[in-house]
């Protein structure tokens, strides 16, 4: 494995927050300030987790209603993650380069104005999967409870933070599954593996790219740990080809049909390609590419479940 020749900066070292702004920032809506609150990237992922967690608990028709009670109460819990994420690491944030001109170290929200809009979205969300069913609404209040207060303070004090933060991440499409079925299915727990397989090649290759970033925050991520990166191309490898066998599961059991397992098939030997890339050479044009693979995984996943529905 070829290793990249750029300098790791210290942990200790710092840089002062940028307090001039370009224009365009300082003149923008309060409006989308709020929007980029909710991590809408995210919250997109997670609630396209669950549509897939609901259609594999439906052979049959869809009930409509369920469903769209199900996503909607999903992306307002996920929108409530991001937005109190934001509150609790706005300290952090200002200490580094990519989010230093984000809402709340910016100052353009309060964080008292940021906290009141987290929380109400997070009773929101929740209120609105009560209609759904017990199983499903104590996943959602799981999943925020995981996120804030393991995964985001374990940022700073252990390497195995975004192996830990993947259960909050999965949790979400297990909850599409239980609002479909309400139950823990066989089917619903495949597709838990295949959402906790699949962040951590999405969030190494991301903590590869920033990893100056996030030593300059003290953040305890794998690269800035273990600076030399063989762990991060060793794990990012190995969890990509365990991603590949997980992503068939659904077939072996009987929830997909060959359409899907072919699709999934396909569609692992392509995310395969760019992690051995970047096994082989620790460029960032290659932590790119596994980045880039990754957001586009999901999306497409749920597109062969629609697929393999329509077809059967």
């Amino acid at each position: 494995m070829e290793q990249t020749a750029e300098v790791q900066a210290p942990p200790h070292r710092r840089f002062k927050p940028q307090r001039r702004r370009v224009a365009v920032e300082a003149n923008r809506p309060a409006m989308l300030d709020y929007w980029d609150l909710t991590k809408p990237e995210i919250s997109f992922l997670v609630t396209i987790s669950a549509l897939a967690g609901f259609l594999l608990g439906s052979p049959g028709a869809v009930r409509g209603a369920d469903l769209a009670v199900a996503l909607a109460g999903t992306v307002l819990c996920a929108a409530s993650s991001g937005v109190l994420n934001h509150y609790v690491e706005r300290a952090h944030d200002a200490l580094m380069r990519r989010t230093v001109n984000r809402p709340l170290p910016s100052g353009r929200i309060a964080p008292c104005a940021a906290l009141l809009y987290g929380l109400t979205l997070m009773v929101l969300g929740l209120a609105v999967l009560s209609f759904t069913n017990l199983l499903t609404l104590s996943l959602a209040a799981l999943t925020i409870v995981l996120y804030l207060t393991a995964y985001t303070p374990l940022k700073r004090r252990t390497r195995h933070n975004t192996l830990i933060g993947t259960i909050p991440g999965a949790l979400p499409a297990l909850g599409g599954y239980t609002a479909a079925t309400g139950v823990l299915g066989a089917a619903g727990w495949a597709l838990f593996a295949i959402l906790v397989l699949w962040q951590m090649p999405h969030f190494l290759s991301l903590a590869w790219l920033y990893r100056k970033d996030y030593a300059r925050a003290n953040y305890a991520m794998l690269p800035v740990v273990c600076p030399d990166g063989n762990a991060t191309a060793n794990q990012t490898l190995y969890f990509t080809i365990g991603l590949a066998v997980a992503s068939v599961l659904p077939a072996v059991i009987g929830s997909a049909g060959w359409v899907y397992l072919a699709g999934a098939i396909l569609l692992s030997t392509w995310f395969l390609a760019p992690a051995y890339a970047f096994y082989r050479s620790l460029s960032m044009q290659n932590a790119r590419r596994v980045l880039s693979a990754s957001i586009l995984y999901i999306p497409l996943l749920v597109v062969l479940i629609c697929v393999d529905r329509w077809v059967q």
